[in-house]
């Protein structure tokens, strides 16, 4: 499957964009205008941007802590993601969330789920009332190696695969969950070993090639699309930050870290483009430029944003509350008379 021009360079901004935003949101985290934890992405970017970016308009996305890049790729703004982990009151979830806990249903995106696995039995419940309708919608979510061993994966990817779901899981194989290195809570050789118990379709990809994972994502989406079932793809990438920006990570060995450094998933793509002759580092540069202005006015208009108040009504937990509201109200005083 071809990636074009126009597409590579499309891939290069999401990628720049989710390593900038992410050193946005780390000044503001320790200037202490952040709400909650902050999960880093710094090495893993291409898993997310590359997966999220073989999806189709109407296709659903469910992204966890480490995919900020998928969230934009489905089209979250910077200011929205800004004004969300800042706790605004015109953030997505209006101050009452943080992070990436928000949902843009007109994007076809839904919220991070905190507790690992439970996203796959959601995405399994979503497609299967899109079949329903008629509709051929695919569900993507991710998910570490830790996430694969909870019962809430088990009973989610069965689910699936016994209804021959159309959802993709992407396995991000980062290394570790929170402190503990793979081979210590995972006795698989590797995440896509765990497919076939289930009678699921899976394969292997580097990570850290965001095109290899463009191509594999695709064919993992149209495998889904076509009726055949859930598809498991383990994208090969490494975690360079601690579980959050609290965490010191001093369980990492250095020279791992070091070596996984020097396999940058965005330098590694900029030697592509330049060898390529798609994007040259005159070129990169103004692309680094506009997002740096993007990312000024970003930055700017959260701060500026009000803060929320609390609302004694509840607005905003239940679907149509005024509707609900009106109805409960005539069946009371119905029920008086």
């Amino acid at each position: 499957m071809i990636v074009s021009t126009e597409q590579q360079k499309a891939l290069y901004r999401h990628l720049l964009l989710t390593r900038l935003l992410e050193e946005r949101m780390v000044s503001l985290y320790r200037q202490g205008k952040m709400t909650g934890g902050l999960f880093r992405c710094l090495g893993q970017e291409a898993t997310a941007v590359g997966a999220a970016f073989a999806l189709e308009e109407g296709d659903l996305l469910v992204p966890i802590i480490r995919d900020l890049g998928a969230t934009l790729v489905r089209g979250a703004s910077p200011v929205d993601i800004l004004r969300q982990v800042m706790t605004k009151a015109d953030a997505p979830a209006r101050g009452r969330d943080g992070f990436l806990h928000f949902c843009l249903p007109e994007k076809g995106l839904y919220s991070a789920i905190a507790m690992l696995g439970t996203a796959v039995s959601v995405v399994a419940g979503m497609v299967l009332a899109d079949r329903y309708l008629g509709k051929k919608t695919v569900g993507m979510t991710y998910l570490g190696e830790g996430g694969t061993s909870t019962g809430a994966f088990h009973e989610g990817i069965n689910f699936a695969s016994v209804q021959k779901l159309p959802i993709v899981v992407v396995l991000e194989f980062n290394r570790y969950s929170y402190s503990t290195p793979s081979e210590m809570q995972c006795g698989a050789a590797t995440l896509a070993d765990k497919a076939a118990g289930y009678g699921v379709a899976s394969a292997i990809v580097d990570g850290n090639d965001v095109l290899a994972v463009v191509e594999a994502a695709r064919r993992a989406v149209s495998w889904a699309r076509e009726g055949n079932g859930p598809f498991l793809l383990e994208c090969k990438t490494y975690r360079r930050k601690g579980h959050a920006e609290h965490d010191g990570q001093a369980y990492i060995d250095a020279e791992e870290l070091a070596e996984w450094t020097r396999r940058d998933p965005i330098a590694r793509f900029e030697r592509h483009l330049d060898a390529s002759g798609v994007l040259d580092a005159a070129a990169r540069e103004a692309v680094r430029a506009e997002i740096d202005t993007e990312l000024d006015a970003a930055v700017a208009e959260a701060e500026a944003s009000p803060v929320p108040v609390p609302d004694p009504e509840f607005r905003g937990v239940r679907a149509d509350e005024e509707a609900t509201v009106k109805r409960r109200a005539e069946t009371f005083v119905g029920g008086l008379g």
